[in-house]
């Protein structure tokens, strides 16, 4: 039995940027090896699993490698593929049961808002690592649950970063967030890039979840709780992000670029 799958570019509105993921719409559970076979199959940066359950949608995310614990362009991309194809009414809200809890996302006009945890970073030590393999001297350094967020002195620093990633790869996290006030002038508050090699992706395009992180820690910085940021990535994508208490108010924007079948 074929099961339907739709590649879709996440945080942009434009066909070929942002971040793509694969969206496969299952009958029920699989198997964790069937389930990495296919995303790494797949070979995107987040292959995700959706089937309905009660109260909403379970929902898992796979990277080529690995499974992973918090995806924002992976659930942005499931949610606009259950409304784009009629799996659920535009005006519902959808709800998706994760390993990370409940998440939520609701279509406000052209842009989809996901409701994610607030993953707050706190100050760590600046190790020479993090200058030996970024190429650039950190002004700062903390440490969220997930990632090390690195604040660079410039946007043009973060956005000429050329990383050793065989160093990068050593230092113990998901990922490094590296980021910078936005230059004068732009349209976003703040930049970043997101390079992540313990999961098999040395540089991921857009990242929902690195926000959960630079949400609050820009917040502090620039004294606002609504903020825009841009990911300077080669593909790059704009994230809506507002502080809500422990929580992360991620907007987004996603458009479908591939519809087909897999044959399991």
């Amino acid at each position: 039995m074929s099961l339907p799958v739709f590649f879709v570019d996440a945080f942009t509105s434009t066909p070929f940027a942002g971040n793509a993921a694969a969206v496969v719409i299952l009958g029920g559970p699989r198997e964790d090896a069937w389930l990495l076979r296919v995303a790494s199959e797949m070979n995107q940066a987040a292959t995700a699993f959706i089937y309905p359950q009660d109260d909403g949608y379970n929902l898992r995310w796979f990277s080529a490698k690995v499974e992973l614990e918090l995806c924002g362009h992976g659930t942005l991309a499931s949610a606009h593929t259950i409304w784009d194809q009629g799996y659920l009414a535009s005006d519902a809200q959808a709800r998706f049961h994760t390993r990370a809890g409940l998440l939520t996302a609701n279509k406000v006009g052209e842009w989809i808002e996901l409701n994610f945890p607030a993953k707050p970073e706190e100050p760590a030590e600046i190790l020479p690592i993090f200058a030996e393999s970024l190429g650039a001297t950190p002004l700062y350094v903390g440490k969220s649950h997930l990632d090390y967020v690195v604040r660079l002195e410039s946007e043009a620093i973060v956005r000429d970063l050329q990383p050793d990633f065989a160093r990068l790869v050593t230092i113990p996290a998901r990922g490094i967030i590296v980021t910078a006030q936005a230059d004068a002038g732009h349209e976003y508050d703040f930049v970043s890039r997101f390079f992540c090699p313990s999961v098999g992706i040395n540089e991921d395009p857009v990242t929902g979840s690195a926000h959960c992180a630079l949400s609050p820690f820009w917040s502090k910085q620039l004294g606002r709780d609504q903020l825009t940021g841009f990911q300077a990535s080669t593909r790059g994508g704009v994230v809506r992000v507002q502080l809500d208490g422990e929580r992360v108010r991620l907007g987004g924007q996603a458009i479908t670029t591939l519809r087909g079948e897999l044959l399991p």
